[in-house]
């Protein structure tokens, strides 16, 4: 019964396509039966068409719980594809998914979610699958947060190995965003010599005005209030990549003697 009153709050886009029909086969008939259920209170038909050519737009139709479910359902099903990316299931890497769960949805829930993990993990996550789905149906901003929560899973046990950087690499194309909005998330966890440029999407060779330029661009991109619908846990989770880039043009700027 937690099963089905949890899944009932995922009823918007993740119920059809790839997600859909993977997460129904988990979980046997519960999506099914809570899907009828829905469709026979006044207003319930939960078929919905987007807009694939408008990514800025595609969360319309959509009321801000159901795109927040969505974006959690959808941190399961890519956080599978990342803990499997070498091949080991890291209990650190499970722990990280199931806490964030728990802050938002509750133990129930945190349980439930742990067990939809446990069995993504037995098997193999198609991202080329799942992932245009993802970009049909969620706001750039969204899928730039949901990719952050993604990286952050991978280091979470201190390690971040080149099969994960490549899997990540992958679910940043399929799900749209730009290689250089990937390297820069990437660039806050996988450090490397030129790593607080790359966090800005410049180069060390950029004049200084060209990093105070970068630097004020990708805080409006990252903004906070991008992912307010998403919820406050998700939005404080963005104003820790916010913080990260703030770090990096700090960096920057103690480097080159700015002020």
């Amino acid at each position: 019964m937690g099963t089905v009153r949890w899944i009932g709050g995922l009823l918007g886009w993740v119920t059809g396509g790839p997600i859909g029909a993977l997460i129904g086969f988990l979980l046997g008939d519960a999506v099914e039966n809570v899907i009828g259920m829905a469709r026979q209170l006044p207003g319930g038909d939960y078929t919905r068409t987007t807009n694939t050519t408008n990514t800025t737009n595609s969360t319309r139709g959509y009321t801000a719980g159901e795109q927040r479910n969505s974006f959690f359902i959808s941190l399961l099903v890519l956080s599978s594809a990342v803990i499997n990316a070498d091949g080991r299931v890291r209990p650190a890497e499970l722990q990280t998914v199931r806490e964030f769960i728990l802050r938002n949805f509750g133990e129930d829930a945190a349980t439930e979610a742990s067990g939809i993990l446990d069995r993504l993990n037995l098997g193999q996550v198609n991202i080329y699958s799942v992932g245009p789905q993802i970009a049909a149906n969620m706001n750039y901003s969204q899928r730039l947060q949901l990719f952050h929560y993604l990286v952050s899973i991978a280091t979470a046990d201190g390690e971040f190995n080149k099969s994960e950087k490549s899997v990540l690499e992958t679910i940043a194309s399929v799900i749209g965003l730009s290689s250089s909005d990937a390297s820069s998330v990437i660039s806050m966890y996988y450090k490397e010599e030129d790593s607080a440029y790359s966090v800005l999407e410049i180069s060390p060779s950029a004049t200084d005005d060209e990093v105070k330029a970068a630097y004020r661009r990708m805080a409006m991109k990252h903004h906070p209030d991008k992912v307010a619908t998403l919820g406050p846990e998700v939005q404080k989770a963005a104003q820790e990549k916010f913080q990260k880039i703030q770090e990096a043009y700090e960096t920057i700027k103690k480097q080159r003697g700015m002020k």
